[in-house]
């Protein structure tokens, strides 16, 4: 008799056990096409029966989240309750829900992957939060691709609807005894509960614990995408570690590595209650020039012709030959604002967001704009979006910048994009404003952000000769940005400020990052070009970081001012080799010393590598104990100086 109460209440859940399995396997086949997509990879990972086994694992865990509680809910609830229309229609929407997201998120997946090489992360979500420009970019270039994903994710939820609310009156025609299902319902969530951990450890599963590889990308493959979008979600809401994710250091050990670090001499920092305040001295000695930074959207140096890589940028490297070309110089991160952080700040990247979005800088927080501001510059970010996006105007109104100009700012605009207004608009308005407060005698900072190199690459008719059709292409928008480019140089070189000026162009980032290292160096390479009065043409081929920009500049000013970055001043040609550089890949931090790269990973031991590019990337065994703790402690600056407030001015500071 216990026997077949017990056996009623599992009927009881036959629609749940269904959905579950229908879950697993959606999540299966999914898996096993993007597999086969990265096939090549998965093998040299030897990584086939990890992916799978590991993927079921993961899905598991996925359907014990959507169903555990819910099928408890059904079980214990009164029958009055669980047989009212509405209770059955609710029941229904959420198992259809359980199958559609899953559907929805795994048809985005291979666009997502196409450009970040990863699955849907914290990345995904943040852009969740720009539905104009999400849906504008998705509706002018991926509008095919989002109507069959909308259409099958829309027919999917339908058809479980209309069965789950069927399966669900059928299991009504048995009623168990309530001290049945509570029994039934206790071992379900216990069930649901080692599911959802699926381990006994003393940590639950997550995806450090998942990976294997050396390579990104087969890393997230076990994972499905639903899992990894709930997990970012959850770090974003719990409290952000931060680098500790790696591992932890005293201050003073931190305080001295990055003093070291900075290539600064010890009697160069300053004495305050800022422990990392240093003062270099400027290669420019004269009246204090302007500056002008144009940050290139998402222009790799795969696009770049003098770099190595597409023929799409003529103007860029016929400029390359009259200015100071950093040939290896490595973007910090994947994101326009990792980018904007390394280039205006100065900044370390670190697995958290970038500051330009994180709470605790948003006053008070060190930019170049700020040195400039207080030396009587006047200090100007221009974009042509909506500069509200990645929480950019906030951030740069409060630390040190006087004026924004972006999309409502321009009048009869030639172009107008899903991004904003083009860059010739965007660069000739810059010029004017330019040449405007040089005839006022006003020194000026320019910060010039370009978007018409971004999905879904729109870009005036006539101006360019398509280096491929159809026009909207990755490779035609690179080589439009650059024509841009060449235009403003062209007319600044005839202007009045051009002697006064020291330009900087840079990529904030390349347009994708492949996953198949587990940080892909390949696609953090970027152009890097400074121009202006008294700066020989050279070709450098150091090692350099975004991070080293900023202070380069301001030596290039003749600025002198104390400031908490940690980059090196690049003005001797001589000095630093062969450089290195940082790099922020999702939850990985790269420290490359020359060829040496290592690799900080959470919850795993550092990871050494060879890395050269003509060869690319080879491991080489684990890191030694000495380049372990370099890269931790470089990794771990950004974290605390942002936690202790150490990055910043003094109030007093000129």
């Amino acid at each position: 008799m216990v026997l077949q109460t017990v056996k009623e209440s599992v009927l009881r859940l036959a629609p749940f056990l269904v959905f579950f399995g229908t879950g697993l396997l959606v999540l299966s086949l999914s898996r096993m096409g993007l597999a086969l997509w990265q096939a090549e990879a998965v093998s040299a990972a030897d990584g086939w029966s990890r992916v799978l086994l590991q993927g079921i694992r993961v899905d598991i865990a996925t359907m014990c989240m959507f169903l555990g509680v819910a099928a408890c809910v059904y079980l214990l609830l009164p029958e009055v309750v669980v047989r009212h229309r509405g209770f059955q229609i609710a029941m229904a929407t959420w198992l259809a829900l359980s199958i559609a997201v899953l559907v929805m998120l795994e048809l985005a997946t291979p666009a997502f992957m196409q450009e970040y090489g990863l699955r849907p992360n914290r990345l995904f979500l943040e852009y969740l939060g720009y539905a104009r420009e999400v849906a504008s970019t998705l509706g002018k270039g991926h509008l095919a691709s989002s109507l069959v994903a909308l259409v099958l994710t829309s027919l999917v939820a339908w058809l479980c609807w209309r069965f789950a609310l069927s399966s669900l009156r059928m299991s009504l025609e048995v009623t168990p005894p309530w001290g049945a299902r509570l029994v039934v319902a206790c071992a379900v969530v216990l069930l649901s509960a080692i599911g959802i951990r699926s381990t006994l450890g003393h940590r639950p599963m997550n995806p450090a614990l998942i990976a294997f590889s050396s390579n990104a990308t087969v890393n997230v493959l076990p994972l499905n995408s639903f899992y990894s979008v709930a997990f970012a979600a959850r770090e974003l809401l719990r409290s952000d570690p931060g680098a500790t994710v790696y591992g932890d250091a005293t201050d003073a050990d931190l305080l001295t590595a990055m003093r070291k670090a900075s290539g600064a001499p010890d009697s160069a920092f300053v004495t305050s209650d800022l422990p990392f305040l240093v003062r270099r001295t400027p290669v420019h000695t004269g009246t204090p020039r302007n500056l002008v930074i144009v940050l290139e959207e998402s222009l790799g140096a795969q696009f770049v012709g003098n770099l190595g890589g597409k023929p799409l940028t003529p103007n860029l490297d016929r400029l390359s030959q009259q200015g100071w070309a950093l040939e290896r110089l490595y973007a910090t991160g994947t994101r326009s604002v990792r980018g904007i952080e390394a280039v205006l700040t100065g900044f370390t990247p670190t697995p958290s967001q970038a500051v330009v979005k994180q709470p605790l800088s948003q006053q008070n927080f060190f930019t170049i704009a700020d040195v400039l501001k207080r030396r009587g510059y006047d200090t100007t970010f221009y974009y042509g979006g909506e500069s509200h996006f990645d929480n950019m105007r906030g951030f740069f109104l409060s630390n040190g910048f006087k004026r924004v100009i972006d999309r409502e700012d321009y009048t009869s605009p030639r172009f107008v994009g899903s991004w904003g207004v083009s860059d010739e608009d965007l660069l000739d308005n810059a010029h004017r404003e330019f040449e405007r407060l040089h005839e006022a005698r006003q020194p000026f900072f320019g910060f010039v952000f370009t978007s018409s190199n971004h999905d879904p690459f729109e870009f005036p008719d006539g101006r360019i000769t398509l280096h491929e059709q159809p026009k909207a292409t990755r490779d035609n928008a690179a080589k439009y940005a650059d024509y841009a480019l060449g235009r403003f140089f062209d007319q600044a070189m005839h202007a009045s400020y051009w002697d006064d000026t020291v330009f900087l162009v840079v990529a904030d980032h390349d347009s994708r990052a492949f996953g198949r290292d587990l940080v892909p160096i390949d696609n953090f390479h970027i152009p890097g070009l400074i121009l202006g009065p008294g700066i020989a043409a050279r070709r450098d081929d150091r090692i350099v970081s975004q991070i080293d920009l900023p202070p380069t500049l301001l030596s290039l000013l003749g600025i002198d001012t104390p400031t908490p970055m940690t980059g090196q001043d690049l003005n001797d040609a001589n000095a630093l080799r062969p450089g290195r550089a940082l790099m922020q890949y999702d939850g990985n931090f790269a420290l490359m010393s020359g060829e040496s790269v290592v690799i900080l990973q959470p919850g795993q031991p550092a990871s050494h590598f060879i890395y050269s590019p003509e060869n690319g990337m080879r491991r080489s065994g684990a890191a030694d104990a000495g380049q372990s703790r370099d890269a931790l402690l470089q990794a771990l600056w950004g974290t605390v100086a942002y936690r202790k407030g150490w990055y910043r001015l003094p109030a007093d500071s000129t």
